[in-house]
């Protein structure tokens, strides 16, 4: 009887002993499925190009035209031809929920514009202007810097980023120049004020770059 009782005892002990392993055992709350640090992020910087847009286009256009989505004139870039023609645009939305809702107001719309998702370094190889410069077209191919500045004189631009850029033209290599100024007001009057004006007897059209 002695040896009975004691195989009872043995028996009970581990049966107890099985029964206490689950309070050791992590809970499903606890699982990496739950962990919120191991879960790829929702939200972030979303980039899309919009086309379908006429070359007058303005960035406050498309400001009103996507209000809501939480986008301002330093949230867009503009595309530019060689010709300096506005051919497209590329918008920086601060999340997913605010392109998702760009992309219902063009369906709603029927479609005015196309935007489509892109990537992110399509953004980068743009430069932005920010409609603080201007371009100036019609120059005459031998034009310097010199000639220039002396056509863009009393104007408060900056000297150091002038641009002298060769185009291939139609028949012909096109020169244009491109002039940075501090601030959009000071771009902006240089744009009406020197436009049809002359750079050594050539008469000069200059475009507003956004």
């Amino acid at each position: 009887m002695a040896k009975v009782s004691l195989l009872r005892n043995a028996l009970r002990s581990r049966v107890s002993s099985s029964n206490s392993l689950p309070r050791f055992l992590p809970s499903r709350s606890l699982s990496a499925d739950a962990d919120p640090f191991l879960e790829p992020p929702t939200d972030g910087l979303v980039f899309a190009k919009l086309s379908g847009i006429g070359r007058n286009t303005l960035k406050t256009d498309v400001i009103n035209f996507f209000e809501g989505c939480a986008i301002s004139p330093e949230d867009i870039k503009v595309i530019y031809n060689r010709a300096y023609s506005l051919v497209g645009m590329i918008l920086q939305f601060p999340s997913r929920s605010a392109f998702d809702m760009a992309v219902r107001q063009s369906v709603r719309t029927g479609r005015l514009y196309r935007l489509d998702k892109v990537d992110r370094s399509q953004w980068d190889e743009l430069l932005a202007y920010n409609g603080k410069a201007i371009v100036l077209q019609g120059i005459p191919r031998n034009t310097t810097f010199v000639d220039v500045e002396r056509f863009l004189t009393g104007f408060n631009y900056d000297p150091s980023k002038l641009q002298l850029i060769n185009r291939p033209g139609m028949a012909q290599t096109v020169r244009v120049a491109i002039a940075h100024f501090h601030s959009r007001i000071d771009a902006m009057n240089a744009y009406v004020t020197k436009n049809r004006s002359f750079c050594l007897n050539n008469p000069v059209t200059v475009r507003f770059l956004q």
